[in-house]
């Protein structure tokens, strides 16, 4: 099976900041990659197909590319709707791997402390 693997598992970020997450494939997928958007409660929401399609009624801030094994989503001018959790898949093979380590964006506090977030078993790292 093809391993994906997708990075930073955590970020905390500002309304307008732009952010960008990586997703790396073990082997060339052509492409055949899919970016969605989760939030609590709800199912995923699909944003990016084929690696740079933006998927219909999805905002242009919201911008997919790469080839090969390497990818990137980069969400440019945070809005508060953007703040949610957001995974790649690839189908380029038989099943569709799904990425465990997802990537939650928050909205960093002027009075943030620095280090994991309460619920820790959400990330793979941090």
């Amino acid at each position: 099976d093809i391993q994906v693997t997708q990075s930073p598992a955590f970020l905390s970020s500002s309304l307008g900041d732009s952010i960008s997450i990586t997703c790396r494939a073990s082997e060339n997928i052509y492409s055949n990659l899919a970016w969605y958007q989760q939030k609590p409660g709800k199912p995923p929401k699909l944003l990016i197909y084929n690696a740079n399609s933006l998927e219909d009624g999805v905002p242009s801030r919201f911008n997919g590319s790469g080839s090969g094994t390497q990818y990137s989503l980069k969400i440019s001018s945070l809005q508060p709707e953007d703040f949610a959790t957001y995974y790649c898949q690839q189908y380029q093979s038989t099943p569709p791997t799904v990425i465990q380590a997802m990537t939650l964006t928050t909205q960093r506090s002027r009075s943030a402390s620095s280090g994991c977030p309460s619920s820790p078993s959400v990330f793979s790292s941090c």
